[in-house]
């Protein structure tokens, strides 16, 4: 049932050494005191689920930009994107999806490309959630490109819990939309940036799965300006 299937979620090759490091906690607890043990056991468990990586079914309709993130969608602005990506400075729609520490944190492609750009940058770790974050917190932007020309930016940005982005891909790979290119620890936020006059498919608030909740669609018909909170 649905239980079975939170269980038995394979976990990304990424978690095994922390999943090690809250067991071999657990026991150490368990020889202190038999109730910590228990607790550490819990511990290790959510770690686990932390870093699960669950199949997903990736839409197959040409054109969709899917969320790279499972979280709730918190920010929806039209800002200019980042110039380091190299996506021009005309503003467009940003969507923000932030992640608690109970999401799922792999990160997913938003569409079949070849990624042009990848730019790290050092920074704070204030509350992921708030706008400043995309231009404070430490984070790291990729540009990806569609066989068809569309270009977008993706960008990882660590929050107040996570310390660590990492990122399983370089320059010049090809993606396709849903694959894992890679995630964050502990809590975070991933903000993408649209096409030039591509409106978002989505509100502030909608719940997005990584690889299957569409952001936007580049072939639907943009007739009308959706209202966003800034």
């Amino acid at each position: 049932m649905n239980m079975l299937k939170i269980v038995a979620v394979p976990m990304h090759p990424e978690g095994r050494k922390f999943v090690g490091i809250f067991a071999g906690i657990a026991v150490l607890l368990g020889l202190i005191w038999q109730p910590l043990f228990w607790l550490g056991l819990g511990a290790t468990v959510w770690c686990y689920y932390f870093f699960r990586n669950p199949v997903r079914t990736v839409p197959q309709r040409a054109g969709l930009i899917l969320s790279p993130a499972d979280g709730v969608v918190s920010l929806i602005s039209e800002v200019a994107p980042p110039p380091e990506l190299g996506l021009g400075d005309a503003p467009v729609y940003r969507v923000s999806v932030f992640m608690n520490v109970f999401n799922c944190h792999v990160n997913r492609s938003p569409m079949d490309g070849t990624i042009t750009q990848i730019v790290y940058h050092e920074g704070k770790f204030v509350n992921a959630s708030l706008d400043k974050a995309s231009e404070h917190n430490e984070r790291n932007g990729l540009a990806i490109e569609s066989p068809d020309g569309h270009r977008i930016g993706v960008v990882q940005i660590a929050g107040l819990v996570a310390r660590r982005i990492v990122c399983f891909v370089k320059t010049g790979d090809a993606l396709k939309a849903g694959e894992v290119f890679g995630l964050i620890r502990f809590g975070s936020r991933l903000d993408v940036y649209l096409p030039e006059g591509i409106l978002p498919a989505v509100s502030v608030g909608t719940t997005a799965v990584a690889g299957e909740t569409t952001l936007a669609d580049l072939h639907a018909e943009q007739k009308a300006v959706q209202s966003v909170d800034i």
